[in-house]
């Protein structure tokens, strides 16, 4: 890589992760060596970039205004390399994931193993968030495609996956798990562990339907924080299908009486200009599933446990 193209990097990494030591592990450098490439660019150019403190760094009024130049020419170069890279036949490249933790535990292995087998020299950088984050990303560049539930943004192309049942998480013996089918209003009298983070997520969305307001005693995005709190008894959830599988969890999975679903594709600016890689990504999609007959899959009565 250009020697200017790593110092533009450099900078552009260290603004977003807030600090040297973040962005040399993102970079494959030492500390030193990236705090070096910047002052060589505020040398270059005869200004400061970023004010550094104990707390990390931050940009400078003139590291502002030079951000988003150094920004596009990383892109751009990024698309040059992509370019070269289709020449050559794919024989390397990177394709940046945006995906949420069940996705990238039962899908992704799956996917990449099959598109490893064809375009072995190719890698990937992977970000786990939330639906919101991920949809960011993509909008802003920061990935070239993203696993979300849908509808998404508008602005954005998706490709529809999979329909992804929500059920009932209880402790074992719990009385609930009598039931076979549960009804909503079952789960507002007992403690809730609510799956969700930033805007709302399903969820949410299930109590809403029903005018009905949980028991709230936790809030988060880990999937497995709260099944790990569910088999201890601290409450109840709701969980997506997905995440239920090969999980080491002493719990058991019920379906709602009112069957609530979560559409799950993927999404990326521009299905027409994206990179090459990314493009021929999009048709190892098919491998996401993949039968195992040491695998169990929750559906009606069965217990959710490690196998």
């Amino acid at each position: 890589m250009d020697m200017n193209i790593q110092k533009y990097k450099a900078f552009v990494t260290t603004v977003s992760c807030g600090s040297f030591t973040k962005a040399a592990e993102i970079l494959n450098y030492s500390q030193s060596g990236i705090s070096r490439m910047i002052h060589d660019l505020e040398k270059e150019w005869k200004v400061i970039l970023l004010e550094r403190s104990k707390l990390g760094v931050r940009l400078t009024s003139s590291g502002m205004k030079l951000l988003p130049y150094a920004e596009n020419v990383c892109k751009e170069y990024e698309k040059l390399q992509t370019e070269v890279d289709e020449l050559q036949g794919l024989k390397s490249g990177l394709i940046r994931i945006g995906t949420f933790s069940s996705v990238a535990t039962h899908w992704l292995p799956n996917i990449i193993r099959e598109f490893q087998k064809d375009y072995p020299e190719i890698d990937y950088e992977m970000l786990l968030g939330d639906y919101t984050e991920i949809e960011e990303w993509i909008l802003e560049g920061r990935v070239d495609c993203g696993f979300l539930r849908l509808p998404t943004h508008a602005e954005l192309d998706t490709v529809f996956l999979e329909q992804d049942r929500l059920l009932v998480v209880l402790p074992e013996g719990h009385p609930l798990a009598e039931y076979r089918k549960i009804p909503v209003s079952a789960l507002c009298e007992e403690p809730f562990m609510l799956l969700e983070k930033g805007a709302k997520a399903e969820v949410s969305e299930i109590f809403e339907r029903s005018h009905l307001t949980p028991k709230v005693h936790f809030t988060t995005w880990d999937d497995y924080a709260i099944m790990a709190m569910v088999e201890g008894g601290l409450g109840i959830s709701v969980l997506p299908e997905l995440i239920l599988k090969r999980i080491p969890y002493r719990i058991v999975a019920r379906e709602l009486e009112i069957p609530a679903y979560r559409n799950i594709g993927l999404a990326m600016r521009s299905r027409k200009t994206a990179q090459p890689a990314v493009q021929r990504f999009l048709e190892y999609l098919q491998y996401r599933q993949v039968e195992n007959t040491e695998e169990r899959k929750i559906s009606d009565g069965d217990q959710a446990s490690f196998i």
